[in-house]
């Protein structure tokens, strides 16, 4: 399936998906109250079976945070990128660790470092910080004093 042909199959499903133009692999902006039901529908419909998440991160965008999660299908040999807003006083989403077992590591990575709580996640604590540390250290508002950093 090319990139357009993606972008229809896409459009068909998720009705209000919005695409980012311009990159090699299709890109869509999907709403966090989606997510879960879509990542299901991604993982298992005809034509896409998308079967593996080979990347899972957060942005700091100041104003927000998103979600990206980069997706591949072992049959079909074609990725998208799925991109969720989410909100930077209350960052929270569902899990997708049921759907994608890589996701369960890079979930507890991005909760450790940009604060995002991933709903129903089976074993969500701090994956390289301690549990007493204060912030999150790849957030663009995060002040290390002892280290002199600042973004």
């Amino acid at each position: 399936m090319n990139n357009e042909d993606l972008k229809n199959k896409i459009t068909e499903l998720f009705p209000t998906a919005t695409f980012e133009e311009g990159g090699e692999w299709v890109n869509f902006f999907i709403e966090p109250t989606e997510w879960k039901k879509a990542a299901g529908v991604l993982h298992n419909a005809e034509g896409l079976q998308l079967d593996y998440l080979f990347c899972l991160t957060c942005v700091d965008w100041k104003t927000h945070l998103s979600m990206v999660y980069h997706l591949s299908s072992s049959l079909h040999r074609h990725n998208i990128v799925v991109k969720i807003k989410l909100d930077r006083l209350n960052p929270e989403i569902e899990t997708v660790c049921d759907i994608w077992k890589t996701a369960e590591l890079h979930e507890r990575e991005v909760y450790d470092l940009f604060g995002v709580n991933f709903l129903n996640h089976p074993d969500l604590r701090r994956l390289f910080l301690t549990d007493d540390f204060v912030g999150y250290p790849l957030r663009k508002d995060f002040e290390d004093p002892i280290n002199m950093i600042k973004l």
